[in-house]
């Protein structure tokens, strides 16, 4: 078992000049991610470009909710039958079975694809700190992740994948480690001026050599893809992998059980960028858009939470998809 766990109930771009080169131009002001440009910042929220996840379809995402509702009852139980003063209670695994459980450690294979001609490496530092920001961002759920090992590729194609490509599946097929429940991470300069896309818990069986988080290394900490340089396009892309959707899914129409399906993120009727404080999309329906949350679309700087139902959620989900009894 890989992840360590207590109670249980019953992922820089250095070295390859301008080959990727983000810049933050607010105010109608052209927006640049590599070579790719948008009209504005907010021009590239609107193509997908931040985040390319591919949603699930309305029957999965019923599939989805049918299959978890067990495990959110029971983890809600363990919850209340905890003791407040011995603090959040544990749990480990990944892979889908009968058990309800609440944080671990997830071993993190981290996967380096560089051009031909070794551009675009990433150092061990900057892979650290990037795992630092992952720890740091989901230490209020319990979950941890632990770097258990890095390769390092050559290869033109992979470099510049897309999601969906055949670059993608080849590279996935030829690095991915480990089980279910261990994360890889794979950092490239991938193209179409995209940041990262991840896949769903429900994924895994149907496709479980596509799994994953692939992330551009520019994203990074440190890295050139300014504003969103700090690390927090990996731990918006280990949202998605952990289960979560965007806190704007389903726009102001949606209730708790639609749109992201979680009760205490507002809705917000479309992808906020930059940080735009007290915006309020909604403004018929109750508290102001979430745009602290790890699952909107702002600025790194911007992020920096998720919240108690979403750690419920992610629970629930790495326990009905992910867990290895």
């Amino acid at each position: 078992m890989k992840i360590l766990a207590g109670a249980v109930l019953g992922a820089v771009l250095m070295g390859s000049s301008s080959a990727v080169v983000a810049q933050d131009k607010a105010n109608g002001r052209p927006f640049w991610v590599g070579e790719h440009s948008w009209p504005n910042q907010q021009a590239f929220i609107d193509s997908g470009a931040r985040c390319s996840t591919k949603p699930l379809s309305d029957l999965d995402r019923a599939r989805v909710e049918e299959k978890i509702g067990p495990f959110i009852a029971a983890r809600a139980q363990l919850m209340r039958d905890a003791n407040a003063n011995k603090g959040k209670p544990g749990g480990g695994g990944g892979g889908g079975g009968g058990t309800t459980v609440t944080g671990g450690v997830i071993q993190v294979y981290v996967h380096v694809i560089r051009s031909s001609s070794g551009a675009g490496d990433v150092s061990d530092t900057r892979i650290a700190q990037q795992l630092n920001v992952l720890n740091a961002a989901f230490a209020s759920t319990g979950w941890s992740f632990d770097l258990v090992g890095t390769t390092r590729t050559n290869n033109d194609s992979w470099y510049t994948m897309t999601p969906g490509s055949t670059a993608e599946s080849q590279a996935k097929a030829a690095l991915r480690q480990g089980s279910a429940d261990d994360l890889n991470m794979y950092l490239a300069n991938i193209g179409g001026g995209l940041l990262g896309w991840a896949t769903f818990p429900s994924n895994y069986t149907s496709a479980p050599s596509k799994d994953g988080v692939v992330v551009l290394s520019a994203s990074l900490p440190g890295g050139n893809a300014a504003p969103y340089n700090l690390g927090d396009t990996a731990t918006h892309e280990v949202g998605h992998w952990m289960g979560l959707y965007h806190t704007f899914q389903g726009g102001c129409a949606r209730q708790d059980s639609g749109g992201d399906v979680v009760a205490d993120t507002p809705a917000e009727r479309s992808a906020a960028y930059g940080c735009p404080v007290n915006r309020d999309s909604c403004a018929s329906l109750p508290d102001l858009d979430p745009i602290y949350n790890f699952m909107d679309y702002t600025d790194d700087a911007c992020m920096v939470e998720f919240t108690a139902a979403q750690d419920a959620r992610m629970d629930a989900m790495f326990s009905a998809y992910r867990y290895q009894r």
